[in-house]
């Protein structure tokens, strides 16, 4: 495993955690150490009461281009089948454990999409709430490329967000297509110059964690279910919480800030 502690960077300003895969020279490709980074600044980011959201990109000049190969050669090397067969079933669940964390994260994430984006990057970006991307990132699947298997989910999100044809698409020729071609299926949301971007992005989390905390929490937690159940039951769970809701410190602020005129000062309770 690798010794570098700074192989993910973090930095907190206005409610915002910007969190930066900080390995440029290998376009930021995923490590067990680098898992292992992330999940301790998920960690430190929930715990903190004071950061209400958290914005991932990339240093240099990928957003993040999967796995590691490298070291998922090394794993394999002078190991039996079976160990090679474990070491690689080892890390893909490590991986997706983090991946599944980051999906359910309890506050809004936003992926600033910087450039190269593929495979694990790509499965990244499916795990978080709102994708803005510069001009010149790029995104695709790329596992056929090497002939090897997803296991960051890709096969059960990708589908859910561009539609069957498409993923099929880009998980069967391992093509990387410019981040506007995925505007209109909702992948990302905006496109901002490559300069702009961390500013851009910046901007936006900080818009959202002016918001109720506790409000968020809960829309995203509406949000993320009701794609497994059913309309009706996703309906009646949205009445069963704002039921819930209705005596929350924070909407009565939200309420009195409204009559007053001003501007609302939420604590998330």
């Amino acid at each position: 495993m690798e010794s570098d502690p700074n192989l993910v960077l973090v930095e907190r300003a206005d409610g915002v955690c910007s969190v930066v895969l900080n390995r440029p020279q290998a376009m930021n490709a995923i490590t067990a150490a680098m898992v292992a980074q992330l999940n301790q600044a998920l960690d430190d980011a929930q715990a903190d009461d004071s950061v209400r959201a958290l914005v991932l990109t990339g240093a240099g000049r990928a957003f993040c281009a999967g796995a590691d190969l490298k070291e998922s050669r090394k794993r394999t090397e002078a190991a039996t089948p079976q160990q090679a067969q474990e070491a690689s079933a080892a890390f893909a669940s490590s991986l997706a454990r983090l991946l599944k964390r980051l999906e359910e994260f309890p506050k809004p994430v936003i992926a600033a999409v910087n450039g190269v984006t593929v495979a694990g990057g790509l499965e990244i970006l499916l795990c978080c709430d709102i994708a803005i991307a510069a001009e010149e990132a790029t995104i695709g699947d790329g596992h056929s490329n090497f002939a090897l298997m997803p296991g960051g989910g890709a096969t059960a999100r990708l589908p859910r967000r561009i539609g069957d044809s498409m993923a099929k698409y880009l998980m069967f020729t391992g093509e990387a297509l410019p981040a506007s071609r995925f505007l209109a299926c909702g992948m990302i949301s905006k496109i901002v110059p490559g300069a702009a971007l961390r500013a851009e992005a910046h901007k936006l989390a900080a818009h959202i964690a002016a918001k109720s905390p506790l409000l968020l929490r809960e829309m995203k937690r509406l949000l993320r279910d009701s794609v497994t159940v059913s309309k009706e039951e996703a309906l009646a769970r949205e009445l069963e919480a704002n039921r819930a809701y209705a005596n929350s410190q924070d909407r009565l602020e939200g309420l009195a800030a409204f009559a007053e005129k001003r501007k609302p000062r939420f604590t998330g309770r």
